[in-house]
């Protein structure tokens, strides 16, 4: 574990790892599941069902395992004070993750059959990998989906409204800060896989076999990770 960065070499990973890679300045983070063997399984935008850019830079958002850069664990179990601590979502929950071998299971039966269709918000990259590790999956498909990234994304805006009302009360700038900290802390810790009450243990089977709509599903990767770290 790691209080202020997850980077693992290519030789530390195990397989069953959930591993990420930071993408354009580190404003956002692509995930997938450790396979073992130097390959990546993760689940990308599909042709035609894509929430993408419509551009060429969806092909490199496809790929970013491929491009030798620098590869962080995703942490579960993660104690509070840590968590709190890491203000950026996307890298670590409060969930406790099951059994390698469970992990890989789902990942190579979702790769063979799909997890859906890819939703920015519900249901992207890291919501697969955190699947695979946990078999959490949300009960209300309207809700904003498991991902650490999605809920910094939109508990910003939220904590900032939320704290609006208290600058007619502050004298000093730094404590509407302080509280638009504290809000923007509360939501992630609320809406954490670890701290969710709208979530359900589904086996991967069921997943398939029940809750994803065949004419939705994207397909998902598998690849080879290059050696050379930049």
């Amino acid at each position: 574990m790691g209080v202020l960065s997850n980077r693992v070499s290519r030789e530390e990973l195990q397989a069953g790892d959930h591993v990420y890679s930071w993408r354009f300045a580190y404003s956002y983070a692509h995930h997938g599941i450790y396979v073992g063997d130097g390959k990546v399984i993760h689940f990308t935008r599909g042709q035609g069902q894509e929430l993408g850019t419509g551009t060429v830079l969806d092909n490199v958002l496809s790929n970013c395992f491929l491009c030798g850069y620098p590869l962080y664990r995703f942490e579960y179990g993660e104690n509070t004070a840590v968590f709190l601590f890491k203000a950026r979502g996307g890298t670590c929950t409060l969930a406790l993750a099951d059994a390698s071998e469970v992990v890989l299971h789902r990942a190579k039966y979702l790769l063979e059959n799909g997890f859906g269709g890819y939703h920015i918000f519900r249901k992207n990259c890291e919501d697969f990998a955190m699947y695979c590790k946990t078999g959490l999956l949300i009960v209300d498909g309207n809700s904003i989906g498991t991902s650490g990234q999605a809920s910094s994304f939109l508990g910003a805006p939220l904590a900032a409204v939320a704290s609006s009302p208290l600058r007619f009360i502050m004298a000093e700038p730094w404590g509407l800060v302080a509280v638009s900290a504290s809000m923007y802390c509360l939501s992630r810790y609320v809406a954490d896989l670890g701290n969710r009450r709208d979530v359900t243990k589904v086996a991967v089977e069921d997943l398939v076999a029940q809750v994803i709509p065949e004419a939705l599903v994207t397909p998902l990767r598998i690849e080879e990770m290059e050696r050379k770290e930049k």
